[in-house]
């Protein structure tokens, strides 16, 4: 199911090895300013030392348990291998304890349907660092689509992540053979990447070096700036330009549309976050932008445009409500044509959250109060496109929807699971649903990794400080009773609240076995600034309005301490990235609301968030700290500026990764040693030094993060 918004992430963000080099002087004024340097020997020196303290402190026989025990979900061999299908084969990259960093590889339909399938590896990951004295991360495939359909796919483009960067290789590799192609396209190290045009040219768009003026070929942002045709035999320099953005603009990219009988080529140009255009190339070189508003998502697939507004929008005689998805034939379009069809309204409860195409329908997956339902269309040319609710998949929890060949059935995958209930995967064909609507056909389904019996989930609402309700899920341990609780339950309470990305219930085994199991809840919260709601539930929280999500994610607090869940000395938080932010602002906005703090992989420092690594591309969600936005609202919600001598903060631990290329390590070390040089207390901080952005590169790396958060807040708020 392609979710919505879907921005890809492919830039080069620069190396900030040299930051805080050449500091003016309100840079002296922050005394922390030579822990941005990532990899300078006296803040290497310091994050060692307060690796050391964090692990004397949260480490013993608990710390092992936890992390054995985290260990084992990890590495359960029992897990669902999901895969994708390419030709005859379905391939999956799989890790494992005997596979940590993984392995790619593919078996045939028949074979998968088994319990124990027959695999044939493919890129044995451990193997190629063990052969090349590399600690490559797996960052995926994209696989050629031969001329012939009948043919075999011969070729992928294998993308492998330097420690788990976001920076990336890309490299050649012959799936016939199943070897890398001597001479094959191999990229250098970068954020970005190559896609197929056909077997011998690809469209690459990276860090290609100064050109001869001598400007960058990244965006200020740092993202790539152009788009060029590489031809095999050709060294990258040589390759031809196709579109060039501006400096100032975040970033571009290209790919080739390879269903047959529609083959085009698209140039996506983003100028901003939330401003970007799509541009077909045809085969002459002639570039048509699609008139569209800059706000707008587009999508072209065979006949149809699909446009999804986020603001209002009328470009004839009809206004098209933000959050609607329209139609229309993309030739006409191209010709003048306006008529769009609206596919989806938005309402206060509804909002779409993605869509996705088989060859004959498109199904819309469409969030009420954080809930799936599910609808399927079929295109029409000169009548309303037919409609039938798919009323047989689970009206709660999580559930994906994913084709298995758009290009030539209407069979999908279904994914379904919830807080308590293990992953399972389905087939269903949707051409077989008409008359007698039927279930999706097991495939797999994952085991149960917590004993759930008894434990329940419920959404529950509070009233933010402007009356806005706000949904969250409570998850409540085994044994708990309302009428009949004798006490407050610790609670971990976890939130995101931004770039509209909705937080939609999933299993989560290592809550379950390492928090509920031991008698603790779990709540999530829907804060403004996600995408529960749609456009409007973002933009309700964007820049000078960021504050109401603090608001929410208070509000939610306050309802789980009001309702008798838990007390404030009982209550943790969590959240990571935009998510530590949140984190962050709670710390300094509302000490006395809980006890403890998760702050991950977080963005803490908005006076210099943009000059740090990827910080630039998100001033179009949270403002510019060179214009009147830092006195008018970002000073106030910059946590690093908002501490404050005397206050007693709660405990905290933050962790993040030596090469987050994406979030800067900095502002989770200056907040640290801040609130170290303040005496804040009870405060921690572990980085990894691997493991990008998502903190860890393998499941050890993994099991340890969890743990040492899992046995802080059980030390904090469980008195164990």
């Amino acid at each position: 199911m392609r979710r919505l918004p879907r921005f890809p992430y492919l830039a080069k963000t620069p190396d900030a090895a040299g930051a805080g080099s050449g500091v003016s002087a309100a840079a002296k004024a922050d005394a922390y300013r030579w822990l941005e340097v990532i990899d300078g020997s006296e803040a290497l020196a310091w994050v060692e030392a307060h690796d050391r303290d964090t692990l004397d402190v949260l480490g013993g026989p608990e710390f092992d348990h936890l992390t054995a025990e985290l260990r084992e979900i990890l590495d359960a061999d029992d897990r669902i291998p999901f895969v994708v299908k390419r030709g005859e084969h379905y391939y999956n990259f799989w890790q494992d304890a005997d596979h940590p960093r993984g392995v790619w590889r593919r078996t045939h339909w028949a074979s998968y349907c088994q319990s124990q399938p027959e695999w044939e590896v493919l890129i044995d990951v451990d193997a190629l660092n063990a052969a090349e004295g590399e600690s490559w991360v797996w960052h995926g495939a994209s696989c050629l689509e031969p001329e012939d359909p009948a043919g075999p796919w011969e070729r992928a483009l294998v993308a492998l992540s330097p420690g788990g960067t976001d920076a990336d290789v890309t490299r050649e590799f012959d799936l016939v053979n199943q070897r890398w192609v001597e001479d094959g396209f191999q990229r250098p190290a970068a954020k970005g990447g190559l896609s197929w045009i056909d077997r011998d040219s690809v469209y690459a768009y990276t860090d290609f070096g100064p050109d001869a003026a001598g400007r960058s070929a990244l965006t200020s942002a740092g993202y790539p700036r152009c788009v060029k045709r590489w031809r095999r035999g050709q060294p990258l320099a040589a390759a031809e330009t196709l579109f060039e953005a501006a400096p100032d603009d975040l970033m571009v990219f290209a790919f080739r549309d390879r269903t047959r009988g529609f083959e085009r080529d698209f140039i996506h140009h983003a100028s901003a976050f939330y401003a970007q255009r799509l541009i077909e190339r045809l085969p002459d070189g002639t570039r048509i932008p699609l008139d569209l508003p800059l706000s707008a998502r587009a999508s072209v697939h065979r006949e149809w445009l699909l446009v999804l507004p986020r603001d209002d929008w009328t470009p004839a005689a009809t206004c098209y409500p933000g959050g609607a998805l329209l139609a229309i034939d993309y030739a006409a379009f191209k010709a003048g044509a306006r008529d769009f069809r609206v596919l989806f309204t938005p309402d206060a409860r509804r909002s779409l959250e993605g869509f996705e195409w088989t060859r004959h329908y498109l199904v819309l997956d469409i969030l009420e109060d954080v809930k799936h339902r599910f609808v399927r269309l079929e295109p029409r040319a000169a009548a309303a496109w037919a409609s039938l609710a798919l009323d047989t998949l689970p009206p709660s929890g999580e559930v994906g929807l994913s084709a298995v060949d758009d290009e030539t059935s209407d069979e999908v995958f279904v994914v379904v699971t919830d807080y308590l209930t293990p992953t399972t995967l389905s087939r269903l064909d949707l051409a077989r649903i008409e008359s007698a609507p039927a279930a999706p056909d097991p495939v797999k389904q994952a085991p149960a990794l917590f004993d759930a019996t008894s434990m329940r989930v419920e959404q529950r609402f509070a009233t933010s400080a402007d009356g806005t309700r706000v949904p969250y899920f409570l998850v409540l341990p085994a044994g708990d009773d309302d009428v009949s609780r004798a006490t407050a339950l610790p609670t971990l309470l976890y939130g995101y609240g931004g770039f509209e990305i909705s937080l939609t219930p999933h299993y989560a085994p290592d809550v379950g076995r390492c928090w509920l199991a031991r008698g603790g809840a779990y709540a999530v919260a829907n804060i403004r600034g996600g995408g529960e709601y749609g456009p409007r539930w973002h933009r309700a929280a964007l820049k000078a309005h960021r504050h109401k999500a603090f608001e929410d994610f208070a509000a939610v607090a306050a309802d789980l301490v009001a309702s008798g869940v838990t007390t404030p000395c009982q209550l943790g938080i969590q959240g990571g990235s935009n998510g530590g932010l949140l984190v962050g602002n709670m710390i300094t906005r509302y000490p006395d609301r809980f006890a403890a703090a998760v702050c991950k992989v977080p963005l803490l420092d908005m006076r210099r968030y943009h000059r740090l690594l990827a910080g630039a591309s998100w001033m179009a969600e949270y403002g510019d700290p060179d214009s009147a936005d830092w006195d008018a609202f970002l000073r106030d919600y910059s946590p690093y500026h908002n501490l404050r001598e005397g206050v007693a903060y709660p405990a905290v631990l933050f962790t993040t990764s030596t090469r987050d290329d994406r979030v800067h390590p900095g502002h989770a070390r200056k907040m640290m040693a801040k609130m170290e040089a303040m005496k804040a207390g009870d405060v921690h901080y572990y980085e990894n030094t691997e493991g990008g952005h998502g903190g860890a590169a393998d499941s050890a790396q993994r099991a340890t993060l969890s743990a040492l958060a899992w046995r802080f807040l059980w030390q904090r708020l469980g008195g164990r």
